[in-house]
């Protein structure tokens, strides 16, 4: 089965990343989503993948890192997208595991790069556990050594490894890291039908991001793809 995720939720019709965001792409029929997780100043887990607030309101110019989440709380992030969604803040991950159907996969990715949460390992894994979400869960980063963190701390958890460069051979670098890796997710430029291969027969599966046009997706399932991360709705719920 080919497994899409929707990226940061159904985000052409909510603000990304957002509750509203998350719950269009379930009531959408989406199998999988991609989320976001940083640390906020009282080191709670916010979904949000810009390490800084101003693209979602420009009166907060400062880092995820230097608010506490109550702080957060208060800072419209969806008025930015419509004003239908005026008054629309961040969400915990708490809160959007919440609302997730207990067979929906989810992606969650951890923004490590270039600000480094010390410790956002063990704040993520506790968090799954507390919430019984430890099954139907990647967890992925451009940071592999917080992906060896996450390893060390529960073997059990799948790990997604992401690329963004094209790299010589990455698929020997994967095997020979010492990370029990379940998916590779490159960048969707060079991934193509030799990439795929050579990786499938690692073991591993391959998920690109982000996919967006129905050509490109075609190809790429012929080309033997196990899923995409993508925004449009028309391929995240197939």
């Amino acid at each position: 089965m080919v497994l899409n995720f929707a990226h940061r939720g159904s985000l052409t019709e909510a603000p990304e990343n957002t509750l509203p965001a998350m719950m269009m792409a379930i009531d959408g029929g989406a199998q999988a989503i991609e989320l976001d997780v940083q640390l906020t100043k009282d080191r709670e887990l916010v979904v949000i993948h810009d390490q800084k607030l101003e693209r979602f309101n420009p009166d907060y110019p400062g880092l995820i890192k230097d608010y506490t989440l109550a702080e957060i709380k208060q800072i419209d992030v969806g008025s930015v997208f419509s004003d239908e969604y005026k008054g629309t803040t961040l969400a915990t991950l708490q809160e959007i595991l919440a609302i997730c159907p207990d067979d929906l996969v989810i992606n969650i990715e951890i923004k490590n790069i270039p600000i480094i949460y010390e410790g956002i390992e063990e704040v993520l894994l506790a968090c799954l556990d507390q919430n019984k979400r430890l099954t139907q869960i990647i967890i992925s980063s451009f940071d592999h050594l917080a992906l060896e963190k996450v390893q060390q701390l529960n073997p059990a958890i799948s790990l997604g490894l992401l690329l963004y460069y094209r790299m010589l051979k990455p698929w020997e670098y994967v095997k020979g890291s010492g990370l029990n890796i379940s998916s590779v997710h490159p960048h969707v430029s060079y991934t193509d039908k030799a990439f795929i291969d050579a990786f499938h027969r690692y073991g591993y599966k391959v998920f690109p991001y982000t996919v967006n046009d129905l050509e490109q997706y075609g190809k790429l399932v012929s080309h033997g793809v196990d899923g995409v991360f993508s925004n449009n709705p028309e391929i995240f719920i197939r």
